[in-house]
């Protein structure tokens, strides 16, 4: 095993007979700040590279929030462009290591994605949910917008879908209204039942050849070779707008509540 703690929020990353699970928490809702987002690029990175691992799986800790998206505190402490850029950039950096990464990733998403979440649940290569896996892009109800995340959400559910989410950001869609979209794609109704159809595809994939696995990968992101840099300038855009006085005034409303 392979842990980076940081005071009660963690990434670890463990080895078991060629699977790689990567596990992050965050005491709030398993919300992502600077660090988590630095960890978990590193995470994916370094299973990517690993001879021995043929197929990811990405988690979070818990029963109740997979991800409730960016971490509000630093949000708030976020002080001039160059520390907005570098905040987002943390987003880009870890949609584009799952990008590029050269092994499958299945996502264990088991509860609510906001924001971030539903970015992170876009851009891994199979997604299997339950039905408390509700999603919503809260980002321009305090004055951002998805700008980051949003062309792995668009890739994985389309324009319109996407766009009906950033829009309307503070409903939540069900999950089964993201599997119909592609976000998602299987739904159970427990845990219990999630966690047997994520053994079932992990035993599958285990004796599936590791090269068909790897071109199928590259098959899957065609086209996103430009991402780097695209993701890198939608972060400087939500740099820019977290200093606006909207975004400051409702930030610290969000955080009230």
């Amino acid at each position: 095993m392979v842990q980076s703690s940081f005071m009660d929020a963690y990434v670890k990353s463990e080895f078991h007979q060629g699977l790689t699970t990567i596990e992050f928490h965050h005491p709030q809702s398993n919300s992502l700040p600077g660090k988590i987002l630095d960890e978990l690029a590193k995470a994916i990175h370094a299973a990517g590279n690993d001879e021995e691992t043929r197929l990811i799986l990405l988690r979070s800790f818990g029963d109740k929030a997979f991800c409730a998206g960016a971490s509000f505190d630093e949000l708030a402490a976020i002080g001039n462009k160059e520390e907005g850029l570098k905040f987002f950039n943390g987003f880009a950096q870890v949609i584009n290591a799952m990008r590029i990464c050269p092994k499958l990733i299945i996502g264990r998403i088991h509860g609510r994605c906001v924001g971030g979440g539903v970015g992170l649940a876009a851009a891994v290569d199979y997604a299997i949910a339950t039905e408390a896996a509700e999603i919503k892009l809260s980002e321009l109800a305090v004055g951002i917008g998805p700008f980051v995340v949003g062309p792995a959400v668009e890739r994985k559910i389309g324009m319109s879908a996407y766009s009906q989410l950033a829009i309307d950001a503070t409903r939540w869609r069900s999950a089964e209204w993201a599997r119909k979209r592609g976000l998602y794609a299987e739904l159970y109704n427990s845990t219990e039942d999630m966690d047997e159809a994520i053994s079932r595809l992990v035993f599958q994939l285990m004796h599936s050849s590791p090269e068909a696995m790897a071109e199928l990968k590259k098959v899957f992101w065609k086209g996103t070779e430009h991402w780097d840099k695209l993701l890198h300038e939608r972060a400087a855009i939500s740099g820019r707008l977290v200093l606006s006085d909207f975004t400051r005034k409702a930030i610290e409303s969000f955080k009230k509540k």
